[in-house]
């Protein structure tokens, strides 16, 4: 797919296919996916077949010629292993809490009862995760070839917030994807859609050059079968949402949906927000997320109305399968829906005794992550504090003043004073990238067009905020209906894209013709690069360099050379722990030399000293 503009047309192409001629675009469709699986299957068979066909024909010849050719042979054998070794993508099951049989009857009953009514396959088990979602997971055997595993996976806030007849009409509609609400052919593109997404991911990290080859493959064909399967994956939306209507009722199922659809404006807009703050009085993070959350947003908020209002007019276009809020409302025959708060939680009702668990597990997980994190951030505002006390006292600088009221003004949308107080800053400092920054977001925010001029100036003295502000620009031009600027800022985001995975290439790919600089590390930042290595425990030694980049790549780029340590199992979890665990100014690859020796003696040389020697 060339650009947004061809996938878009292509897109509005097949849309007017399927309502003109339904039939000949299934049959494109399943004809396009079955191409992916005969790419997969040809590539094995043909690769394994090659070989046992020479070794028979060699064999029916002359048996001698067998042993005499045998480095022939292995050729395609290789080959053959290589294909093999490069596909077999272990796709994981999705991660969360496995309810154990028995452990929570009452949601295994209901659970087991909508699945009966959907026309759903078996289930090979139910999850419950972090998240504000529902869905169901089919996890591939063989890359889809001897069919999938069945998931259903529930997010504990969602169950929290939602009663349990709602709840019921989520998993229906979930229960819909997986051949209850449309049909067999639209059940198996949808689990066919995610399959080819995930071996792409997958294939990704793979190193290998038989993985390569399937990754330009799949690059290329995995866009165009997301075009295909696009509009039926819209109308799968909307059948799954009929099964949903028929099994739970369709008030139910309207009500369910205008819920979910505020609360993630009410958990990213207010909840988080709010708990984020408290870092300014504890050092600490809460002992319990996970509970309070639950609370939050089982209640009632006076935002509720606003945030529906705008889940109504929003329409995320070809970025989301999912129709608008109001065309699925629509579908359902829905003129009323209530925003009311359940007397008693699905989590409550159906998770019993194993809710309180959960939700001291998961808080307890968040806050071991978070932790480090917190203490760093509550320390940055008791200094910041300190910093605006000081700022107050002194006759500031135009560039302290842009520093002061960035640290002290609150900006909220009635405090039009302190805006201007800052617009007035950043004209005496155009220079400030934090100031430009603050000042387009907060003019954004208001629906105010000039907030554009001073993002812009943001990615003019920092051009690695490039993809975060053209982000920040599309969703202001949709919000505000604008669709010619919102396409113009698509067209720019992916030509940035593009020139990115150049630089990346460029970066990431070694040759002969590589030049190798000083890494410049001192101090603290050297002595933290030391840590990491020893922490890994899998290190002996380790030379570190950065490479010459072109001029248009401003960035810094690390080769990080390691000797691992005895025998290892696994070179490849050796080198990912030591990526994992090391952190420099700029991007980073770790590599053992084992299959690239005369690249890794010139970055020896370059480099001279090992940074660090296991046991000194």
């Amino acid at each position: 797919m060339q650009s947004v503009e061809a996938y878009r047309a292509l897109v509005e192409r097949l849309q007017r296919r399927a309502v003109a001629a339904p039939l000949l675009y299934r049959l494109q469709l399943a004809g396009l996916a079955g191409l992916g699986f005969a790419v997969l299957a040809g590539s094995v068979v043909g690769a394994l077949g090659v070989s046992v066909g020479l070794v028979v024909v060699l064999a029916a010849i002359k048996p001698a010629l067998v042993a005499h050719l045998f480095k022939l042979i292995l050729i395609p054998l290789i080959f053959g292993y290589s294909v093999l070794r490069a596909l077999w993508v272990r796709i994981e099951p999705p991660q969360g809490y496995r309810i154990a049989p028995g452990e929570a009857p009452l949601l295994e009953a209901e659970v087991e009862r909508l699945r009966r009514a959907a026309g759903a396959p078996a289930l090979a088990g139910i999850i419950v995760d972090i998240d504000l979602n529902a869905a169901a997971a089919s996890v591939p055997r063989v890359l889809g070839l001897l069919g999938h595993r069945h998931f259903l996976v529930l997010g504990l806030p969602l169950m929290q917030a939602l009663s349990r007849e709602q709840l019921a009409a989520v998993i229906a509609h979930e229960f819909g994807h997986l051949g209850g609400g449309h049909g067999r052919f639209g059940a198996w593109i949808y689990r066919v859609r995610l399959s080819w997404f995930r071996l792409l991911h997958a294939l990704e990290v793979r190193e290998a050059w038989a993985a390569g080859m399937f990754r330009k493959f799949f690059g290329w064909y995995a866009p165009y079968f997301n075009a295909y399967s696009f509009v039926l994956a819209r109308d799968n939306e909307l059948a799954a949402d009929r099964i949903a209507a028929r099994v739970s009722g369709g008030q139910t199922v309207a009500d369910a949906l205008v819920k979910t659809s505020v609360l993630g404006a009410r958990l990213h807009q207010d909840f988080l927000p709010a708990v984020h703050e408290t870092v300014r009085e504890r050092p600490h993070p809460p002992e319990l997320l996970y509970r309070d959350m639950g609370a939050a947003l089982r209640h009632a908020h006076p935002g509720d109305a606003q945030w529906l209002e705008g889940a109504l007019a929003h329409d995320a276009g070809l970025d989301d399968t999912h129709p608008p809020l109001s065309v699925r409302l629509s579908a359902l025959g829905a003129t009323q829906t209530a925003l009311t708060e359940p007397a008693q939680s699905a989590a409550e009702a159906l998770l019993g005794d194993l809710l309180p668990r959960l939700e001291q597990q998961f808080s307890q997980r968040w806050q071991a992550e978070v932790q480090g994190n917190w203490m760093a951030e509550y320390q940055r505002r008791q200094d910041q504090a300190l910093r605006v006390a000081e700022l107050a006292r002194m006759q500031r600088s135009p560039e302290q003043e842009v520093e002061y009221l960035l640290l002290a003004g609150h900006f909220q949308q009635d405090e039009q004073d302190q805006l201007a107080a800052l617009q007035a800053a950043v004209a005496q400092v155009p220079t400030h990238l934090q100031g430009q920054l603050r000042l387009g977001a907060l003019l954004l925010d208001r629906d105010d067009a000039a907030g554009v001029a001073h993002l812009r100036q943001a990615i003019a003295l920092d051009a690695g905020y490039t993809g975060a502000v053209l982000q920040r620009l599309h969703a202001f031009y949709q919000a505000m209906g604008d669709a010619p600027s919102a396409r113009a800022v698509e067209a720019e985001f992916e030509g940035w894209q593009r020139r990115q995975r150049a630089l990346a290439k460029r970066r990431f790919t070694s040759s002969g013709e590589d030049r190798f600089l000083p890494h410049g590390l001192q101090g603290e930042a050297l002595a933290r690069l030391r840590r990491a290595l020893v922490k890994t425990n899998v290190v002996r030694r380790a030379w570190l360099v950065r490479k010459a980049l072109p001029d248009d790549d401003a960035g810094e780029h690390f080769l990080l050379l390691v000797q691992l340590r005895g025998l290892m199992f696994s070179r490849g979890k050796a080198l990912q722990r030591v990526l994992d665990a090391v952190e420099l100014p700029g991007s980073i690859q770790v590599f053992d030399g084992a299959d690239r020796r005369r690249y890794a003696g010139r970055l020896r040389k370059a480099a001279g000293t090992p940074i660090w020697r296991r046991g000194r």
